[in-house]
């Protein structure tokens, strides 16, 4: 996934969630409704992590050093594991304590200002639509025919992931913000409000710990989709190279990929034939998975089973 389309979702995401986080405070100082309290801390923790996602894909592009040989793309692993912390300490589990204060003394919303927390919640509504369409948009563009579910559990990049599940959880808070504060201006009732807040947080320490999991793989280190792995194994067997004898991938980064194989060589072939070989191999490969930037491959005999005496 070109790290392109991730930016711009990102952007977009930031953009809104500043100016959504902005007028949802308002509103929480007009009504002291808890749930556009949780609503804007949920806001401003979301713009917070789109900078930590920005950053993190700054930092990855850093070029390799004698410490990190293998270059800092997992920095964009990094930056995206700060973020399903900080949605789950900042966003989630503040709402929930919120939510838990305003039970125990709830209270009813000030009527005078009952249209400003509908208007902005409505209005994020649209705002966040837009940012979430944006994301549906250059996600599209590498998901291919892989559910969503799918897209999110094997993509090798976390932005587009991570800015999904922000904006499906933000557009789901909102509706939740949305029940709660309309039931406690309908029926004067401030549990509603704090209820409507109890479910946004969560919401949000759900969405933080599927996206922890999820970046916790990467960080691990996963190996090639198995369309690279199958484009490689095909790509290494050629002239010189008769079968792969093991064969073993690791990403690197989102767009960087490490190739390691063992290769089976004939026996009566010169060492400088079988470096021919290899490197005809190695263009193959990259010219077959254009993110294979390492490959590591190892020429060796394969042995025969010695068939026993009748």
């Amino acid at each position: 996934m070109a790290h392109g389309g991730g930016n711009k979702a990102i952007i977009a995401a930031l953009a809104a969630n500043l100016s959504i986080a902005v007028l949802k405070f308002l509103a929480y100082l007009l009504t002291q409704s808890s749930s556009m309290l949780a609503e804007s801390v949920h806001s401003l923790a979301d713009s917070g992590n789109q900078l930590l996602l920005l950053l993190g894909g700054r930092r990855a592009k850093r070029q390799a050093s004698p410490e990190h040989p293998f270059g800092y793309g997992r920095e964009r692993y990094v930056y995206a594991f700060l973020v399903s912390i900080i949605l789950f300490s900042v966003g989630g589990v503040f709402a929930l304590y919120e939510a838990y204060s305003k039970w125990q003394h709830p209270h009813a919303m000030d009527v005078q200002w009952a249209w400003v927390p509908l208007v902005v919640l409505v209005g994020s509504i649209v705002l966040e639509g837009n940012s979430f369409r944006t994301a549906i948009k250059e996600s599209n563009h590498t998901r291919g025919s892989k559910s969503w579910v799918e897209f999110i559990r094997t993509a090798k990049a976390p932005e587009l992931p991570a800015v999904l599940l922000e904006d499906s959880a933000a557009l789901l808070g909102l509706i939740f913000a949305l029940f709660g504060v309309s039931l406690t201006l309908v029926t004067g009732n401030g549990h509603w409000d704090a209820a409507g807040t109890g479910l946004i947080g969560l919401l949000l320490v759900t969405v933080a710990v599927v996206l922890a999991v999820e970046t916790k793989s990467l960080l691990l280190g996963e190996s090639a989709t198995e369309e690279d792995i199958r484009a490689i194994e095909a790509s290494l067997v050629g002239p010189g190279v008769s079968s792969i004898i093991h064969l073993k991938t690791l990403h690197l980064g989102p767009e960087e990929l490490l190739v390691a194989a063992k290769i089976a060589v004939a026996e009566s072939e010169t060492g400088a034939q079988i470096a021919q070989a290899i490197d005809a191999a190695e263009k193959r490969v990259r010219a077959a998975v254009p993110i294979a930037k390492v490959i590591y491959l190892e020429p060796d005999i394969r042995s025969v089973p010695k068939q026993s005496l009748p």
